[in-house]
């Protein structure tokens, strides 16, 4: 499978004699991207879906916004460097050569300092459908399969996964879905987003970007992450696994707030009273309790 290496290993499991094993580890490579004839960047990704990389990349840095915009594509034949020509041979490139860090700081060309107006959307989703894509996702990850250690992002409708790319780095990941998505000529607005990495503030860009507004992850957002989604409306949901789920930002798009709240009353009241007035600490938002 294309995005993997063959190789032997030495298994130590514990009770048993070291064996040689043979099996697949995630192949990782620099790939230089261009734009009519001058290098743009460096990323360090998974050589799979390359186009898709590329495309990704140059729409999520503003540079195209359809792919009636580009001329023509192509891969070298040793998957070092993709050129892409644009229509427009006078668009303005960024002065600078960058290197993008996959699973790093992601450097881009974007400025965080330069904020996003408010994402406006009526989505709502039901945790148990978020519950379920999430797994749909976990499943259809063929080279996390086959040799883990890589990542994994989708774009669903609530109910079904529509697009779903694989990349060592994660922030590659956001990248190949815009790019498959402009392929497919498919609208990544009022979507849901599900990765399997960690949620920084250069991921809630990139979805702010795809007009995602629920992002979900098997694992934590940052705190940067947090603040910018609750600028910009978004929901960020973490640790979403089987049938727990922890929501930091805009919990209204997936659960029923009021009722929340009202129950959230009538507790706090109920331990007080139980406690012979003795007011009891315990009720968290969204329904959690400290533990």
């Amino acid at each position: 499978m294309k995005g993997t290496k063959s190789l032997t290993f030495i298994s130590v499991a514990d009770g048993q004699p070291p064996r040689a094993v043979d099996g697949d580890i995630v192949e990782e490579r620099l790939v230089c991207i261009s734009v009519n004839g001058t290098e743009l960047a460096t990323i360090m990704c998974s050589p799979n879906n390359l186009d898709l990389l590329a495309l990704g990349f140059l729409a999520n840095e503003g540079l195209i916004s359809s792919m009636a915009e580009v001329r023509r594509l192509h891969i070298s034949k040793s998957d070092s460097c993709v050129e892409v020509w644009l229509h427009d041979t006078a668009v303005e490139l960024p002065r600078r050569f960058v290197i993008t860090a996959g699973c790093g700081g992601g450097v881009t060309f974007d400025d965080m300092s330069q904020r996003h107006p408010p994402l406006q959307s009526d989505l709502r989703a039901d945790p148990a459908e978020l519950a379920e894509v999430m797994r749909q996702m976990h499943l259809g990850a063929d080279l996390y399969q086959q040799a883990r250690g890589i990542h994994t992002a989708a774009l669903a409708n609530g109910s079904e996964i529509l697009l779903q790319v694989e990349d060592v780095g994660r922030h590659n990941c956001l990248d190949k879905l815009r790019g498959a998505a402009l392929k497919e000529g498919l609208d990544t607005r009022d979507r849901v987003l599900l990765t399997s990495g960690r949620i920084s503030s250069e991921m809630i860009n990139k979805a702010r970007r795809l007009g995602t507004p629920i992002i979900c992850s098997r694992t934590s957002p940052t705190h940067l992450s947090v603040s910018l989604a609750e600028s910009w409306q978004m929901t960020i949901i973490g640790y979403l696994r089987q049938s727990r789920m922890r929501i930091y930002t805009h919990p209204e798009r997936v659960l029923e707030i009021e009722r929340i709240v009202r129950d959230r009353v009538s507790a706090a009241e109920s331990q007080y009273l139980s406690r012979d007035n003795e007011y009891v600490t315990g009720v968290t938002p969204y329904g959690e309790t400290d533990e």
